[in-house]
């Protein structure tokens, strides 16, 4: 066909250049007869037909994708037809026909080669898996030309979106035996093409660093190194268009609009060059504002004075926005679910007044027709049923369905933000509440081994099911070892028994505390505390946000000291424990009844950004047992979502322990210590682990060799034992801070606080020794003071002496004897006239009681959450302001932990 049209052309140009000048006469007679029609092509028959060439394609699939069939008739236009069909199916490389003259047809192929590797070779910004499944060739499958330019260009559209204009892809074929080839990608992958320069033209009013400063895309600069948001775009030129028109609209130019916005890749297609020309137009203020509405049950003044967009402001789209959807929300508490608002805007081009009115066209009230819950498979429907606060039949109500969206989000079964949608019923005044769920794993089943700055290593294995049985019960079991804490704990929770709204639940518990101080770099265990009991409790809606629960608890406590390091002979000795710490050991059951009152407005459980939490507690100790006490204790906390992703919260708690016993001796607390309150890290941050409140220091004297005493009173050369507290009050101010969606998605959650608080109100201990003191003439000839040591007793607290001379037989011996000797503690047995030298005993010390005042303790600091690939990370980096004197600061504390 294309040699008959290339062999008519020069005959085309020959009669064009012949043409006469002048028109030859025409006979009216031949020009009326009709054109000689074209000779039909002759008709054949197929008398034989067979394939060749074909290797894995049988010859009966070959003629299956033409019409060709012994015995039909067939033209040249239907062999060039079975060509085409031949080359379309992408399975054969070549095909030709012969045979057409004697109808003998022979359709001879060669079939495309089959795939036998994929490979690729260059690409290192861009992992192999990644490309792989975005293109079509793979091995085992036919090798076609057009699948290759396919893959080129999809290879291509990959690296431009990770703004790699530059990269270019060589497609290679290796021939191989039994028809096979190998495909290779070579990759030049480029450099990734930065945005160089954002032009702004047309701006007048906002400076370009204003403008540019709106835009998701940024400038390639040393402060943008990290940001992946200085690569082209063609997506984001598109947002940047429509940020800008949002920025605009919000500062009162109400005509803004982006005339063109153009990108230009360099020659060297290493950077982009993005121009905007914009048109700010006039700025307007709001004019009158009003509402006009068709229904009822509104006062339209009222409403329109309730609006954030007030006359006289500059004018702002957001507030429009926001108006509008507080006209829905207060329709909606009215019953009205669909109710339509259109704001009508009147322009005064002169006075550059933009009047507003919010027209609310007639509405019905709605009903729940029905409730739909979607794809829960696990969870019962009564499950999520319970949380929802309207029935079926309910006159609807916007705050009652944003309550139970809050409800079912703070259950922590499904996924984050989950919607309760408001579709349209069988009639115009029903409504169709349809909450489509999509679970997530409630089940956890943990072993692990972490670090931390509390607790140094820890080794945890736990097993939690939050959603047993898909009722909504939690079933827990965990077991954790730490160099502070060994415990083993057991719980059952059932938040609706019975199917009643109210919550019951059991733990089981046995749990070893450590309570330590540091010596040195030497870590030294104070006291022991192992507690073994049970907690039951129970909870009662009062209403929609108040409720009730009671508890009771049976405890019995262990609290010891180290034999090895805190007795002699048997017993507790105060000049190595301290009176403080051997007037605590014993012990004791703790019987105590307790009830609380909640009020929960806050719109999620798990991570809060909107409502309030107040509790109040009292706990009564004593319906048998060893232990009399009443404490009472409050805690509140509010957060607001103040906007841009800024969530501030603030929180309050304290609690006192009113000792119903009377004292156990003179300098100790009625309330045995650990039963008190202690403070410190975590809760208060900037201090370390029991770092706030009352005290015990223990310094020990030390004389230079000049003969002068002084106090080692470095940090890690004193005892420092915690005694908690009656009484404690803590504060906290925080301000989460937003971060970009890179960020967010690594699960970054920075924040900066303020801590205060105070633990007082315990008993000053007695001391534990008394002692003597002597005056000394030092070298210079200055009297000073100097503390002794106490002189070494036996049990009967006789005082040991030991021989100077006596004789020489006794010497260096110890004895009772003042003067003399004895081998028995009979003084009346002493023999001898030497006089004998005092045997120190406990070296001196001074015990300073500090800490116990309620004036507030200040810390401020920044810390950051990470749910990290290896677990939940808590870093703080915290400075104290306000502290008492000996109190224990920590400026970075972190948590990690991981799984495995």
């Amino acid at each position: 066909m294309a040699s008959t049209i290339l062999a008519g052309l020069p005959m085309a140009a020959v009669a064009q250049t012949a043409a006469p000048t002048s028109p030859p006469a025409v006979d009216p007679v031949a020009q009326a007869a009709p054109a000689a029609a074209p000779a039909p092509a002759p008709v054949k028959v197929i008398r034989t037909l067979r394939v060749e060439g074909s290797q894995r394609i049988e010859p009966e699939t070959v003629l299956s994708y033409t019409k060709l069939r012994v015995s039909a008739n067939f033209t040249n236009e239907t062999l060039d037809q079975a060509i085409k069909d031949l080359l379309a199916s992408e399975l054969f490389a070549d095909v030709t026909i012969d045979g057409a003259v004697t109808g003998d047809i022979v359709v001879r192929v060669r079939e495309n080669p089959i795939i036998n590797r994929v490979l690729l070779e260059g690409n290192k910004r861009l992992k192999a898996d990644k490309i792989t499944k975005e293109i079509k060739l793979a091995p085992r499958q036919i090798f076609t030309r057009t699948a290759v330019r396919q893959d080129v260009a999809r290879i291509i559209e990959l690296y431009r979106r990770q703004g790699r204009f530059a990269a270019s892809v060589a497609p290679k074929m290796v021939s191989l035996d039994q028809n096979r080839v190998d495909i290779i990608f070579e990759i030049s992958e480029g450099p990734k093409s930065k945005v160089r320069q954002i032009n702004i033209i047309g701006n007048e009013v906002f400076n370009d660093a204003k403008v540019r400063a709106q835009m998701a895309t940024k400038q390639a600069s040393l402060l943008t190194t990290l940001s992946s948001n200085t690569s082209y775009d063609q997506d984001r030129l598109a947002f940047d268009q429509q940020k800008l028109r949002q920025f605009y609209l919000t500062q009162g130019y109400a005509d803004f609009k982006v005339t063109s916005a153009v990108a230009e890749l360099t020659p060297d297609k290493k950077d982009f060059i993005i121009t905007y020309v914009v048109e700010e137009g006039k700025r307007y203020r709001f004019g009158e504002i009003t509402v006009d509405s068709e229904i009822r049950d509104f006062d339209n003044k009222k409403l329109a004075a309730s609006l954030v967009a007030k006359k006289g402001e500059w004018y702002n789209a957001k507030k429009i926005e926001d108006s509008v959807d507080a006209i829905n929300q207060t329709a909606g508490l009215f019953g009205y679910a669909f109710a339509e608002v259109n704001p009508e805007f009147d322009r005064d081009a002169e006075k550059l007044l933009l009047s507003i009115n919010f027209h609310i066209a007639q509405a019905q009230r709605t009903y729940v027709e029905r409730i739909d819950i979607n794809g829960n498979t696990l969870t019962k429907d009564k499950v999520i049923r319970r949380e929802i606060r309207v029935s079926e039949g309910d006159a609807f109500n916007t705050f009652l369905v944003k309550r139970s969206q809050d409800r079912i989000n703070s259950l922590g079964f499904f996924q984050e933000k989950l919607e309760v949608q408001q579709k349209p019923g069988s009639a115009p005044d029903r409504v169709v509440l349809e909450t489509n769920v999509e679970e997530k794993a409630t089940g956890e089943l943990n072993l692990s081994i972490g670090y931390s700055s509390l607790e140094q290593f820890i080794v945890q294995g736990s097993v939690r099911q939050r959603n047993f049985r898909g009722l909504g019960q939690e079933l827990r079991a965990s077991a954790q070892f730490s160099t502070f804490s060994k415990q083993v704990e057991l719980g059952f929770s059932e938040p609706y028994l019975f199917d009643k709204n109210i919550g019951l639940a059991v733990d089981l518990f046995r749990r070893d505390l450590n309570n330590f101080n540091f010596v040195g770099t030497i870590r030294q265990t104070n006291y022991t505390q192992v507690s073994t009991g049970f907690q039951v409790r129970t909870s009662i809606p009062l209403t929609e946000y108040w409720s009730v629960s009671a508890r009771y608890g049976l405890t019995y406590d262990q609290v010891g000291l180290d034999p090895t390091r805190f007795f002699t002979n048997g017993a507790c000795d105060p000049l190595l424990a301290g009176r403080y710490l051997c007037d605590q050991i014993g012990n004791r059951l703790t019987s105590a009844l307790g009830v609380s009152l909640l009020y929960d407005s806050l719109n999620s459980r798990i991570r809060p950004t909107a409502g309030q939490r107040l509790v109040v507690s009292g706990d009564l100790a004593g319906l048998g047992g060893d232990v009399r006490y009443i404490r009472g204790r409050f805690e509140g906390k509010k957060f607001w979502n103040v906007g841009s992703g800024f969530i501030f919260s603030a929180g309050l708690e304290g609690g006192y322990i009113q000792p119903l016993e009377g004292s156990r001796g003179p300098g100790i607390d009625a309330v045995r210590i650990n039963d008190r309150f202690y403070l410190g890290e975590p809760q208060f941050r900037g201090f370390n682990i029991r770092g706030v409140g009352p005290r015990v220091q223990r310094l020990m004297y030390q004389t230079d060799a000049n003969g002068v005493q002084t106090l080692n009173d470095a940090r890690n050369q004193f005892a420092d034992d915690a005694l908690g507290g009656r009484a404690y009050y803590l504060g906290r101010l925080e301000l989460e801070l937003p971060l970009g969606a890179g960020a967010r998605e690594l699960g970054l959650r920075p924040s900066i606080y303020i801590d205060f608080g105070a633990l007082f109100g315990v008993l000053r201990p007695l001391p534990t020794a008394v002692f003597p003191t002597t005056t000394v003439t030092l070298a210079d000839g200055s009297v000073v003071n100097r503390v002794l040591p106490l002189p070494l007793r036996d049990p009967a607290t006789n005082q040991i002496v030991y021989v100077v001379s006596d004789g020489g037989a006794n010497a260096g011996l110890q004895t009772i004897c003042p003067t003399g000797f004895a081998t028995t503690s009979n003084l009346a047995d002493c023999t001898g006239s030497s006089i004998n030298s005092t045997v120190d005993g406990t070296q001196p010390f001074l015990e300073r009681f500090v800490g116990n005042s309620a004036s507030p303790r200040l810390s401020v600091g920044i810390g950051v959450n990470w749910n990290s690939p290896f677990g939940p990370l808590r870093i703080d980096l915290a400075q104290a302001l306000l502290r008492q004197f000996g109190e224990d600061t920590k400026l970075i504390t972190f948590n990690v932990g991981t799984q495995f």
